[in-house]
């Protein structure tokens, strides 16, 4: 018998202050066709079209209203004058985007709630509990921990509950009960005793989350906590809690939530009817946001509903590319359809599909495993793809929820390998990837070589490395390149596994949902070789490719799995170093400041230079906080300011124990024993690698600090580690490129570049204008102006311009490449290095100052840093086959970090591989480019990376 009940309404509430300020941060800077700011208002825009998306396929609301602070002033202002006083005021640029934003969500045709004198939290308190009181549900889109004092069930079996988009997570009384330790009634007393600094809560001092939780848990409640304080054993604790009473109880005031407010627009006013077409297209087309209309017109110009705005996968095919470049026509391709995908469950099936491959001569490639990490992660299945819809997936690995359960039929791993091996290996059929060098190193484990492959996360890069959609940036994940160039949402990997504790592995997910997921991956990742690998030759993006990224994926993969030995003794003995110094420096600081305070506060740090100890050059900002950046402090150190030398010395130290010396403890691979990093092909808009998990591309290198943390990373027994870095590259190629004959000179006599340059600029060669010609020089060549060169040299602007222009003066060359440079981008928007990589700055004619100028000194450096890139590179993929010619095989190349190269191998092998390693690192430009200038290599050797640097 059919269910007649009706369904409960369901409220949606938006924290839309929350959604403004992730839009900011998220989004670079871009501007709409009048010039005003808009970063903020298309992020805001895409966010609330995603939720209505998410939503939509979800549990969709019945009724939904955004709610936004009216003003920065409420009534707990009146109560404590000092409330949020600590907070920044909005960026300068965020501005003037609050109304557009406004404007946004009414673009929408969506109820938009703000009121003089109460936060949102207020009003979403306030609407919450009146639609409780009906009966309703009531979801709060918001991550606020305020927020989640309204967690709950009404006795009517009505629910409200907060849903965080950020981490695509619903937030229940179990997770209210996690984060804080008590039901959401008693959120506000622990609120109440731990403070907020960002809202300037006072609290307790002293008191930080834990203590507030089990003050709570013991004693019931805030007043019983307080009251209790005075039977307590003699502690700090005690004290503080007697002393400050009176300011907890004040706390818990401002961070209760007025849930009693005059509604402005009934609940009813909140149903979710049509949208009308008309006012969302007008407000796209104002601001120029190009690629939402195309959405909007994907979906016919009339979503019916706030929850179906977003265009139904059936037109995956028809898109025109966000880069506006040319393409192949997608009108063949049929729209994904997840019900044609094959689950491969027996040799026979596998056999047929890997026939398949053989005769398609290219197949779309995935690996599913247990964990993000490919050196300890297990195989959990495969899928391929052979053209669109026609994808499989093997599973391979798969359990099933617990112990007890039994395991779904799938092919042996061993077997299904062995006969895959051929298919992956043949030269004679390509195999395409999406970041395809994790792929690579979850299959060498297994001995195979993936082998010859395209990547699509690379062919995406080096067409449209730092390109805009509409002047919107683009990444190339794959559900963003799916996105972009499908018009295709691609499932969520949280859809599937889930998210926080609730999260499952993906060898518990079932066969059928395993499938509809993986099976994907293969057949977008097809279709985006499909559409963009003829762009490539296209638009002049195939030497980049095929002579520079493509033969670096399998050297790069090969490198992660080699990872680096790291000495955890020594590791620990330096941070309990590095520890002992900070707590030095720490009673060093206070002892010249004359009393204790936080360093690591800027706040306080401020008002004890300037205020307490009365050093001049303290500014303070809009939020009346004076500034303690580096810049501020050293200007203090070279005025002789000792606590100014104390505090950045304070401020290294910590910074370099907890980045280094503890995390590195952590990164040490229990499968391995080494440190694996993961280095990124697509991280830095220039073509350099990045290097994460851990970062080992930030380390000071000229310090003595840096060098001790180089010296934890060592050589197994038996070995030695090399380091080879190419000396002063970066000036060797702006000489040829600039075509500078003394700078040309000087560095084929071999001469010292820094001395040269003095000669010419100051007449005379002494460790001070060596100092200076060294700074210039590359000063220069990141577009330095006067203001930003004068304090590094501590002379006046006027000084520091005397100097530019006498640079320029004598070296001509380098002012014309300057203004060739920024007039070849500001005509076609991108620079290209001498291996043709493109780097695209859409911003480069903006109207926005600040934005114009930046983009104007990033595009001066970009070719020749993206030149250096490119040559590193060429020398990395020629380097293994050579050491192999020359009976070699046991060095191995470990580490890249920006112009320097680490390899470990045998102490009688020393000799012969610098000689090898030196010559390929010279000759890494040939023969496609001729540098008129040669490229000098330095080379180190020793037991540790510290002694070989």
């Amino acid at each position: 018998m059919e269910n007649t009940t009706p369904r409960r309404p369901h409220l949606y509430l938006v924290d839309g202050s929350a959604y403004i300020f992730r839009a900011y941060h998220r989004l670079p800077p871009l501007t709409n066709p009048a010039g005003t700011p808009v970063g903020a208002v298309f992020g805001y825009t895409t966010m609330l079209w995603k939720l209505a998306e998410d939503l939509h396929k979800a549990d969709g609301p019945t009724h939904l209203a955004v709610i936004l602070d009216k003003s920065g002033k409420s009534f707990r202002n009146d109560i404590f004058p000092a409330y949020k006083a600590n907070r920044p005021p909005a960026p300068e640029d965020l501005v003037p985007q609050f109304p557009l934003i406004r404007d946004a969500t009414r673009a929408f045709s969506l109820p938009l709630i703000e009121e003089a004198g109460l936060e949102a939290d207020d009003m979403i308190a306030s609407y919450a509990r009146a639609a409780q009181a009906q009966g309703w549900d009531v979801t709060i889109v918001s991550s606020d921990k305020d927020l989640m004092q309204l967690v709950g069930d009404g006795p009517d079996g009505s629910r409200v509950d907060m849903l965080d988009t950020m981490k695509n997570q619903r937030i229940f009384l179990p997770e209210v009960a996690e984060k804080f330790g008590v039901a959401p009634e008693l959120v506000g007393d622990v609120l109440a005793l731990m403070g907020d600094a960002v809202d300037n809560v006072p609290g307790i001092r002293g008191i930080g989350p834990k203590t507030a939780t089990k003050l709570i848990q013991e004693h019931g409640n805030l007043d019983n906590a307080l009251a209790a304080a005075a039977t307590m054993k003699p502690s700090k604790l005690r004290e503080n809690l007697i002393e400050h009473a009176d300011m907890a109880r004040l706390s818990r005031v401002l961070v209760a939530l007025k849930e009693d407010c005059t509604l402005p627009l009934p609940l009813d006013a909140f149903e979710l009817g049509a949208i009308p077409p008309q006012p969302l297209a007008a407000f796209l087309g104002e601001h120029g946001f190009t690629s939402l209309l195309k959405r909007l017109d994907g979906g016919r110009g009339s979503p019916e509903r706030a929850t179906q705005l977003h265009p139904p996968k059936a037109v995956t095919a028809g898109n025109t590319p966000a880069t506006g470049a040319a393409r192949q026509d997608t009108a063949a391709m049929p729209a994904v359809d997840l019900a044609a995908y094959e689950c491969v469950q027996s040799l026979e099936a596998l056999d047929r599909w890997i026939e398949r491959g053989f005769a398609a001569r290219l197949v779309a490639f995935d690996t599913e495993t247990s964990a993000l990490d490919a050196i300890g992660a297990d195989l959990v299945g495969i899928s391929l793809s052979v053209g669109p819809n026609q994808s499989c997936y093997i599973p391979l690995g798969h359990r099933g929820s617990d112990m007890f359960a039994e395991k779904p039929d799938q092919i042996d791993r061993d077997e299904a390998l062995h006969r895959l091996k051929p298919l992956l290996e043949s030269d004679a059929v390509m195999k395409v990837g999406q970041n395809i060098k994790y792929d690579l190193n979850v299959m060498a484990r297994f001995d195979i070589t993936v082998s010859p492959i395209d990547d699509t996360m690379v062919i995406s890069f080096d067409m449209d490395a730092g390109r805009s959609e509409e002047g919107i940036g683009g990444g190339h994940g794959m559900d963003e390149l799916a996105q972009r160039h499908l018009g295709h949402t691609c499932i969520a990997f949280k859809d599937v596994c889930g998210t926080g504790k609730k999260q499952i592995s993906f060898a518990e997910v079932p066969l059928e949902r395993a499938t509809h997921y993986a099976a994907e991956d293969a057949d977008v990742t097809w279709r985006l070789h499909r559409l963009l690998k003829p762009r490539l030759s296209a638009e002049g993006a195939s030497r980049i490719y095929e002579r520079v990224d493509r033969p670096l994926v399998p050297v790069v993969a090969q490198m992660e799995r080699y990872g680096i030995k790291v000495d955890r003794e020594r590791l620990a003995g330096l941070s309990q170093q590095f520890a002992e110094a900070i707590a030095a420096l720490e009673g060093e600081i206070h002892a010249l400041a004359g009393n204790p305070f936080t360093i690591g506060s800027p706040k306080q740090l401020g008002e004890i230079l300037f205020d307490q100890m009365g050093l001049k050059g303290g500014k303070k900002g809009k939020s009346g906080q004076y500034s303690t950046d580096q810049s501020v402090l050293e200007k203090l150190e070279a005025e002789g300011v000792p606590i100014a030398r104390k505090v950045l010395e304070w401020r290294q130290l910590a910074k370099l124990r907890s980045t280094y010396t503890e995390a590195l403890q952590a990164a040490i691979s229990p499968v391995t024993g080494r440190v694996h990093t993961s280095y990124s092909l697509v991280g830095a808009q220039t073509g350099r690698l990045s290097s994460t998990e851990p970062n080992l591309q930030n380390i000071p290198i000229r310090t003595e600090i840096g060098r001790q943390i180089r010296d934890c990373f060592v050589a197994e027994p038996g070995n030695v580690l090399m380091a080879a870095d190419y000396s002063q590259i970066e000036l060797r190629l702006a000489a040829h490129m600039a075509d500078v004959p003394a700078l040309k000179e000087a560095f084929a006599s071999g001469a010292d570049i820094h001395a040269a340059t003095a000669q010419e600029l100051f007449g005379e060669v002494n460790r001070e204008t060596r100092g200076r010609a060294k700074t210039i020089n590359f000063a220069i060549l990141y577009g330095i102006s006067r203001w930003g060169l004068a304090p590094r040299l501590g002379v006046t602007s006027e000084e520091a311009q005397a100097m530019i222009d006498t640079y320029f003066a004598r070296f001509p060359g380098i002012q014309r490449y300057i203004h060739e440079t920024l007039s070849t981008v500001r005509e076609k928007g991108y620079s290209e290095t001498l291996f043709g990589r493109k780097c695209w700055f859409p911003r480069i004619n903006s109207k926005n100052q600040a934005e114009r100028q930046g983009s104007e000194r990033a595009a001066i450096n970009a070719p020749i840093q993206g030149t250096c890139a490119d040559i590193i590179k060429r020398a990395m993929a020629r380097m293994q086959p050579a050491l192999a010619k020359a009976g070699l095989p046991h060095v191995r190349m470990l580490l890249q970090v920006h112009d320097e190269l680490v390899f470990e191998l045998p102490e009688s092998d020393v000799e012969a591989a610098k000689a090898v390693i030196r010559a390929v690192m010279e000759e890494a430009a040939g023969p496609s480019v001729a540098i008129s200038v040669p490229l000098g290599v330095e080379i180190g050797v020793g037991a540790s990376w510290g002694a070989a640097h």
